[in-house]
């Protein structure tokens, strides 16, 4: 079964209040918990070989929304830190994001721009191994959306859980404290494992 991860180290990162910050805590903590009662209810159920169809399936429905809730959150959290961590010349992160995109600055502005699409989700810088390229996609609930075969890299959260707090309405000022509170250092060791090539 799985455990929730420790986060507490983003308590005071500039854009984010410790309120905002604790009860997002507290909304993955769920998300850990719900996944863990899943997965024993459908080994329980397989045990007992007592599952009709129609439980059977809503339960790995729902598994599938609570296990993706919980790792995106992981991931989330994973990469941001408080001050942020700045990308370090010719790491191979910026060397793909050029490549996929063009330069920093594009891939940014179109990172922003889906993070800025209208209802609720997620941003995210994606790899795709097949192709060799990165992607920014949009998810808008756990588990919609998703690209096979792909390995996300960067994951900003935008329900509007994630900003309200602090915010309102405004979740560009978000998408900006976010874009400052990224740890470069662990995006690129997430491209390095992914496209297993030497950092």
């Amino acid at each position: 079964m799985y455990s929730a991860k420790n986060f507490e180290h983003l308590l005071g990162t500039e854009g984010f209040s410790d309120t905002l910050l604790k009860n997002h805590f507290t909304l993955y903590e769920g998300y850990v918990k719900n996944t863990n009662m899943f997965l024993e209810r459908l080994q329980t159920l397989a045990k007992e070989e007592k599952a009709t169809p129609g439980e059977f399936a809503e339960l790995k429905r729902r598994l599938g929304w609570e296990w993706n809730g919980m790792r995106l959150h992981e991931l989330y959290f994973g990469n941001m830190e408080n001050g942020g961590i700045e990308l370090g010349k010719g790491e191979q992160i910026e060397e793909k994001i050029i490549a996929s995109f063009g330069s920093m600055e594009a891939w940014e502005k179109e990172f922003k721009a889906t993070g800025a699409m209208r209802g609720i989700g997620w941003a995210i810088l994606t790899y795709d191994h097949e192709a060799d390229i990165l992607m920014n996609v949009w998810i808008n609930e756990h588990d919609v959306g998703h690209l096979a075969g792909t390995t996300p890299l960067l994951i900003m959260d935008v329900f509007e859980h994630a900003f309200m707090t602090d915010y309102g309405i405004k979740r560009a000022d978000y998408i900006e404290a976010f874009m400052n509170a990224i740890d470069w250092s662990v995006v690129n060791e997430r491209l390095v494992k992914a496209c297993d090539c030497k950092a």
